[in-house]
């Protein structure tokens, strides 16, 4: 490569580099078709049995078996061809949604969901996994904060559509049509995932050579635990995931039962909730190149911890969406920071493993948290559980003041 071949690929937009295009499209569009499923499954499960509960119940079961396959995740997304490892994947998750409501054909079968939503979770999260360890294929370390806030945003924009389409959807034809929609859309994404290529495939295909699957875990998890800012955010997140792995299941049944909203209200008040995302993606670089990561970070977990501590006691739909919406954005802008960081500091062999054992200790609470949350919320009401939550997602950013998290330099 030439020196102005060099300085110009620099300066281009990313959206004129092909693999990456064809990446974001491909995930942007699978993110469309997860606001079908977002609205609808949580409404199904409401619809069958009328219990928050036993939708907080689902999404703890989901939620386990999600943590158990991030433990093992990260050493098949270290051995294997990332790329393929991504199609299969959504090709997987495209013929698990496709089975919901081709069995609704026969009428309501809620036991299929305790069989679909977890094998999708353990699915998604190898997905997710390979998705973060691709990324610095596809970028230069230095834009990777960049390539993660463009990512988020647009899947944020999809996210506002997607919960309105369903909605439309779910109103027209029933929550199952909306679920077949979300099938459709991993369906696409694996055929267009497959016509990109990763710079790191092969780094990724070396990895194979490594001896035993406890010593791989283990050099994954000794790089993540010597870090002093990544064992920090490990443990900083764990607690907020504890706190929020619920609140989506706790939103919907305020706004469907306290508020009366509708199916399609449901997907007004997500789909606006998601533009907090679309300006925290489109805030993160900028603010993270002018004042730095801890800043940043604790700022953004601050801001949303005091939006969920409002939004139990908001008593009208706008209110309720507006500090969903500054909630999200606070999370993404918090979320884009801390992926970042671990996509540029960490080898990217040891990407796919780091990743793993930072999610499996990030979400491992997260499973019990959404059965408390959404016990407490049937029990005690939305209002004090969101107070509660809220306070203790403000009490985890004051605490990385106290850690190597405020000291964290920029870029």
């Amino acid at each position: 490569m030439t020196v102005r071949t060099a300085e110009r690929a620099k300066v281009d937009p990313l959206w004129r580099d092909r693999d990456f295009a064809v990446f974001w499209s491909a995930q942007t569009l699978s993110v469309v078709g997860d606001g079908f499923a977002a609205l609808a499954l949580p409404l199904l499960v409401l619809q069958v049995t009328g219990s928050v509960a036993q939708m907080g119940l689902l999404t703890a079961v989901a939620g386990v078996a999600a943590v158990a396959t991030a433990v093992f995740a990260g050493v098949l997304v270290d051995r294997v061809d990332r790329r393929r490892l991504l199609v299969g994947c959504d090709v997987v998750r495209a013929a698990l949604f496709a089975a919901v409501p081709i069995a609704w054909l026969w009428g309501p079968q809620l036991w299929l969901l305790y069989l679909v939503l977890p094998a999708g979770a353990a699915v998604g999260m190898v997905f997710r996994v390979a998705y973060v360890a691709a990324v610095p294929g596809l970028v230069d370390v230095g834009r990777i904060t960049e390539a993660n806030g463009k990512l988020s945003a647009s899947y944020a924009v999809a996210g506002v559509g997607g919960p309105l389409l369903a909605g439309l959807v779910a109103a027209r034809f029933g929550y199952p049509a909306a679920i077949a929609v979300n099938a459709v859309s991993f369906a696409v994404a694996a055929a267009a995932l497959s016509a990109v290529r990763l710079r790191q495939d092969r780094s990724a295909r070396a990895a194979t050579s490594l001896a035993g699957l406890r010593d791989e875990l283990v050099e994954g998890a000794r790089f993540l635990w010597r870090h002093p800012v990544l064992r920090s955010l490990t443990m900083l997140l764990s607690v907020f995931c504890f706190l929020t792995y619920g609140l989506d299941d706790v939103l919907i049944y305020h706004v469907g039962h306290n508020l009366g909203g509708t199916s399609r209200t449901v997907g007004l008040v997500l789909g606006l909730a998601a533009v907090g995302t679309v300006l925290g993606s489109l805030l993160v670089a900028p603010l993270r190149r002018r004042i730095g990561f801890g800043p940043t970070w604790s700022g953004s977990m601050a801001l949303a911890g005091l939006a969920v501590a409002a939004l139990g006691s908001a008593a009208t739909v706008p209110v309720v969406a507006a500090l969903a919406a500054v909630y999200l954005g606070g999370v993404a802008v918090g979320a884009i920071c801390s992926l970042s960081l671990r996509q540029e500091v960490t080898p990217n062999q040891l990407l796919g493993r780091v990743t793993s054992v930072f999610w499996a200790t990030h979400f491992a609470f997260g499973p019990i948290g959404a059965a408390v949350v959404t016990w407490g919320a049937e029990a005690y009401g939305v209002p004090l559980v969101c107070l509660l939550a809220g306070g203790g997602c403000v009490l985890v950013a004051l605490a990385a003041l106290a850690t190597p998290v405020r000291r964290a330099r920029p870029g």
